[in-house]
């Protein structure tokens, strides 16, 4: 072989050599955190690049005098990372260090809070000391199978005669409760938390006004009903992100105690404030809007997190979960409206006509209604319901000819019945804020009403 030859072959062997020392250094550090910098802020969406991390990994954002602010990873392009704060970004500046850390959100769980408000990070908000509990879970869920999942076959007793008799609840049902602002879904609400006969109660305040956080625990929920219950509070002054894990942490507590075995009511408000913020996120990350402004990203989280609530697949607990749905003008053909009636077991809608009238609870029975009442009630109860709203329905149908003396009494015997029956049905759709009926009860007062007398 030629000098050049030999040459050639030594060359090749050195760079076999240095290509193998690389893999080998690449294999060794594959696990070490390659840092980043932030190159652009827009609204609340960060972009960073230099750094790897998956959909849903947390990063440290460190700002000049050293302090972290978390990020999470909501989206990536072209080598850049998205990613969304879910704290106070004060001091952020542009080429701070971005650290991915490998660890994902998950959510703090166990007895320990029980009698605890905390914020969508299961920090406490209430003076009453740190939370003790080394417990946690996915703040995502986990799938289910369809067929692997008990029935609903038990009613729930939520202490309001109304519900009770007329729109049945099951345990493991999810139902929506529609209404406008101020026709009293909070006081309903705190009606159901304090005289529901589950195990747990567990109340996810999302987006609503900081103000109302402290009437609902201290006026509304009470000692009482607190004892038993476990409060996420995520006001809308917090980053939608946070908001975001705030459902999706009172969704997790709620599967915790289902998983022991305990029947839970899920109290979730509102499940419209969830979509915005979900709306927010999508659109500062150049996800195109669909539906009057809410991206395709909206509707596929919907029921995802829906589908978390219902009965389990072990354990014989279950999460019977109520969801308010806010009507914006009342109109109930909002695209969030419109979906949440698609993938909920039922809906009551609360009516500003019966609020303005002094009419507490203001339950619209006509327009509500409870999908799983036929299997688990029996006959005469169904057949008593029925009656009701055909009475109630006849006299709303004719109300403005009452009204104003142009029907004649006599014309039509169904009119004339419900002319007789409208304020004993009236009574019976009225209840105090501080009346508790029982599900027994409840069925008792609804079959009097049809009695001979």
């Amino acid at each position: 072989m030629s000098a050049s030859g030999s040459q050639a072959v030594e060359r090749n062997k050195i760079w076999r050599s240095r290509i193998a020392d690389c893999r080998r250094r690449v294999s060794e550090n594959r696990g070490l955190v390659v840092e980043g910098k932030l190159t652009r802020m827009v609204g609340l969406t960060l972009e960073a690049v230099g750094c790897r991390a998956a959909i849903g990994g947390q990063c440290d954002v460190i700002i000049s005098n050293g302090d972290r602010i978390e990020a999470e990873v909501v989206g990536f392009s072209d080598g850049s990372l998205y990613l969304m704060p879910t704290g106070d970004i004060r001091g952020l500046e542009q080429d701070a260090r971005v650290v991915p850390t490998g660890r994902v959100c998950e959510a703090v769980v166990g007895d320990h809070l029980l009698g605890r408000v905390i914020d969508g990070a299961g920090r406490p908000l209430d003076d009453k000391g740190p939370i003790h509990t080394i417990e946690r879970r996915s703040l995502t869920g986990r799938n289910y199978n369809p067929l692997a999942r008990t029935p609903i076959r038990h009613p729930l007793d939520v202490g309001i005669r109304a519900i009770n008799a007329l729109l049945s609840v099951g345990r493991g049902q999810r139902l929506g409760l529609f209404a406008g602002s101020g026709v009293g879904k909070s006081v309903l609400l705190g009606m159901m938390t304090r005289y529901t006969n589950a195990d747990i109660t567990v109340v996810g305040l999302i987006g609503e006004r900081g103000r109302e956080v402290k009437e609902f625990v201290e006026n509304i929920l009470g000692e009482e009903g607190l004892a038993r219950a476990v409060v996420v509070a995520v006001p809308a002054d917090n980053p939608p992100l946070r908001r975001m894990h705030g459902a999706m942490l009172a969704t997790s507590i709620a599967e915790h105690f289902r998983d022991q075995g305990k029947h839970v009511l899920l109290l979730m408000d509102s499940l419209t404030r969830y979509a915005q913020a979900q709306r927010e996120i999508a659109l500062a990350i150049h996800e195109p809007p669909a539906t009057k402004g809410y991206p395709p990203s909206v509707f596929a989280k919907l029921p995802q997190l829906v589908e978390r609530a219902g009965n389990g697949d072990r354990g014989g607990g279950s999460i019977t979960a109520f969801y308010t749905v806010l009507t914006e003008g009342d109109d109930q053909n909002d695209p969030i409206a419109d979906a949440a009636r698609a993938i909920l077991d039922g809906h009551i809608v609360l009516s500003r006509r019966l609020a303005e009238s002094g009419h507490y609870p203001a339950i619209d029975i006509e327009a509500s209604i409870s999908r799983a009442m036929n299997d688990i009630t029996g006959r005469d109860l169904q057949q008593g319901a029925r009656a009701f709203k055909q009475l109630y329905s006849l006299y709303r149908q004719n109300q403005d000819l009452i009204s104003v003396g142009a029907y004649e009494s006599g014309s039509n015997e169904s009119i004339d019945a419900a002319i007789e029956a409208m304020p004993m049905l009236e009574e019976f759709l009225r209840q105090g804020m501080d009346t508790p009926i029982t599900l027994e009860q409840s069925h008792t007062d609804l079959m009097a009403l049809f009695e001979p007398q």
